[in-house]
């Protein structure tokens, strides 16, 4: 069994819808495919929530008949019979009605979540009414039938293992059709794995059916040596193992869901990385045999935060910092560098909803200082500490550059450092120029 989860651009016209079923269709032996809503509909549901949620109910009914619209375009075109145009035109109508009623109703989380929900519906309906016309050998399941989250939103593994298991036994097909994103919470209600959670989805029903690949196709051809959008000269990064690419996920790489992987590195499943435009590119591949070579990629992430708090009770104390991370526990708020000195604390967080109370509550433990418009720079290949000639080729191109942090250490797959959001390109093509110079001409 294969995985192949394809992303809102992927699934964002007509054309590429069909992109999709040749992709589907090439591929051999059994696969569930796992869709997103197509691009900019969970933007507009998001939208049409926000209306619903300040009342503004005659704007949010605009977004829900334009979406309509777009919908019975996108079946007119896509579909060529008449059944099945038909079947479409019903389909659409239900979800339609579905958005009309959360208009009409007392907005609630609940219903914002069913909203969300509607945007991979109809995106995985519309493509199995497709393929029901060049296929025929393709079943539509349900991720509301098997996909589920524990009270703090965490995925049941074994719930999901079980369920999925009992649902493709009801069924003899070669091609399966799911959602992505989308889940029943402990309550049984409509829920969703957040933002970029159809990577999860499918790394998750991967490690449920015990798949010999999970494919993620994107709008790019794998896992880039750096930021294309900032950078010129980047290539495709051939392979990565699945520490580097958590590393690069995490801080900032676009392509992949930071917690897509997990599961698949938890059953060894290789995650292949693909372009839907260019399906010939061979792409990156994540799996536990990668080769190890010095330096593999960069990712930026940006809207960083930094917190630094100076005391001199630190010096020679114990249980100090344990004090200072329950502040970030009692308000949910991640971390994600920190350093230390014998009288400071530093550290980063990229959600400030909070900020003012942290702030509040840590300020009995000394002087509190913030920085805004902060980027991580995040440099993953292999970092062991013990190798010659790793930092010098990093930080010596950037005696310019002014570093407010530096994280390192911590893994062998990782380098970290914190500069202003204004340095960020500059330092992307600095240390584009010196650490790959090599492969770039060779790709060149």
């Amino acid at each position: 069994m294969i995985v192949l989860k394809f992303g809102g651009t992927s699934v964002g016209s007509v054309e590429n819808f069909r992109k999709v079923a040749k992709i589907v269709q090439a591929t051999d032996g059994e696969k569930i495919v796992v869709l997103s809503a197509m691009s900019g509909v969970t933007n507009t549901l998001v939208r049409i929530a926000a209306l619903l949620s300040s009342g503004d109910t005659e704007e949010a009914l605009v977004l829900i008949k334009g979406l309509h619209d777009k919908y019975l375009a996108v079946a007119k075109d896509l579909i060529e019979s008449d059944d099945n145009y038909f079947k479409a035109q019903v389909v659409l109508k239900r979800h339609h009605q579905v958005l009309l009623n959360m208009a009409s109703e007392p907005f609630s989380v609940k219903n914002e979540k069913i909203i969300m929900a509607q945007g991979e519906l109809v995106s995985t309906n519309l493509f199995q009414l497709y393929m029901e016309e060049v296929d025929g050998h393709s079943v539509l399941l349900s991720a509301l039938d098997f996909m589920h989250i524990d009270q703090y939103g965490e995925p049941r593994t074994e719930v999901i293992q079980n369920r999925l298991t009992k649902v493709l036994a009801n069924h003899q097909a070669n091609t399966f059709i799911t959602q992505g994103f989308i889940c029943r919470n402990i309550n049984n209600d409509i829920d969703n794995l957040n933002r970029g959670g159809s990577d999860y989805s499918a790394s998750l029903i991967g490690a449920a059916v015990a798949a010999s690949q999970i494919q993620i196709w994107t709008d790019i051809d794998g896992m880039h040596n750096n930021d294309p959008r900032y950078v010129d000269h980047t290539f495709s990064v051939k392979e990565l193992s699945f520490d580097e690419a958590a590393e690069l996920a995490y801080f900032g790489a676009k392509i992949l869901h930071p917690q897509s992987i997990i599961p698949a590195k938890e059953k060894n499943i290789p995650v292949l990385l693909k372009n839907t435009f260019k399906p010939e590119s061979k792409g990156t591949l994540i799996h536990n045999k990668a080769k190890t070579e010095k330096i593999r990629a960069i990712a930026a992430k940006d809207n960083i935060t930094a917190i630094k708090i100076k005391s001199y009770r630190m010096l020679m104390a114990y249980g100090f910092l344990k004090k200072v991370f329950e502040v970030f526990e009692e308000h949910k708020t991640s971390i994600d560098m920190i350093t230390t000195s014998e009288v400071a604390v530093s550290l980063t967080i990229d959600n400030t909803s909070r900020l003012e109370a942290i702030k509040n509550d840590l300020q009995g433990f000394g002087n509190i200082e913030v920085d805004t418009d902060l980027s991580i720079i995040c440099i993953a290949g292999d970092l062991a500490q013990n190798k010659k000639g790793v930092t010098s080729a990093i930080f010596n191109g950037l005696k310019d550059i002014p570093i407010r942090m530096i994280s390192y250490g911590g893994s062998n797959y990782n380098l970290s450092f914190l500069v202003k959001t204004t340095d960020k390109i500059a330092v992307l093509n600095i240390l584009n120029e010196s650490l790959f110079s090599e492969l770039i001409l060779e790709t060149t």
